[in-house]
């Protein structure tokens, strides 16, 4: 009994210190005390090897696997949604995974190579600054305030200088600000001089109207009857 406890004990010992010193492949995975051969990228395993190679599945939509694996599973492809301020550059495939970037209007906050994994959306300047730099996929917007004499509603990529009312027709009413312009309006003398003008106007086309109205008149009321001969009558009798 005791030659038989120890047979035992040395063989349970060897099976132990195989397992723990088993070395598979670069091409192959362990399980327990088996090495099973990687399924090839864009494939998952189906069942491990047993009395058979490895049994493989391709992946399925909207998943992939960019490299051989012992994996059951794929990997699901990246969603580049517009709510995260991403759009597709490159669709998923079997063996590769979605690349996105930014949406217009969005530039890149978390770049891996050429892949956009997070976008926000460009600086809107505000009025009384202008776009010093247009924002890109990669850079944000960049604003800058106008000076004493300019305006901008925050859309222009240059301030305008204010309009200047200082003329014997216009008078200041408004003054400008840096996001609004002066506002003008004409003098009075200049309102006086158009009312006067719009009144001599009227009253000519009136009476180039009358006129004309009563030439017709005149040159209907001085035509004269013109006799019929016999022959007319003859024939309307």
């Amino acid at each position: 009994m005791e030659v038989c406890l120890i047979v035992l004990t040395t063989i349970l010992l060897i099976k132990v210190f195989c397992v723990n010193t088993l070395t598979c492949h670069l091409t192959e995975y362990q399980i327990g005390s088996r090495c099973c051969s990687f399924c090839p990228p864009g494939n998952r395993v189906e069942t491990d090897c047993r009395f058979r190679s490895t049994s493989c599945l391709p992946c399925e939509k909207d998943t992939f696997m960019n490299l051989p694996t012992g994996r059951t599973m794929c990997f699901s492809c990246t969603t580049c949604g517009p709510d995260s301020g991403l759009k597709i550059n490159t669709s998923c495939t079997a063996t590769t995974d979605s690349l996105c970037e930014p949406l217009e209007g969005f530039y890149c906050t978390d770049r891996t190579r050429n892949n956009c994994a997070a976008a926000k959306k460009h600086t809107q300047c505000k009025p009384g600054q202008f776009i010093k730099q247009r924002g890109t996929a990669l850079t944000d917007s960049e604003c800058s305030d106008c000076s004493d004499g300019t305006f901008s509603d925050g859309t222009r990529t240059s301030c305008q200088a204010h309009t200047q009312c200082e003329s014997p027709i216009l008078q200041l009413k408004r003054p400008g600000t840096t996001s609004t312009d002066a506002k003008c309006e004409y003098t009075s003398l200049i309102v006086t001089v158009g009312i006067i003008t719009s009144v001599v106007l009227v009253f000519f086309v009136l009476s180039a109207i009358a006129f004309v109205c009563w030439k017709r008149k005149t040159c209907h009321s001085g035509k004269k009857e013109i006799p019929q001969t016999e022959t007319q009558l003859e024939e309307k009798l």
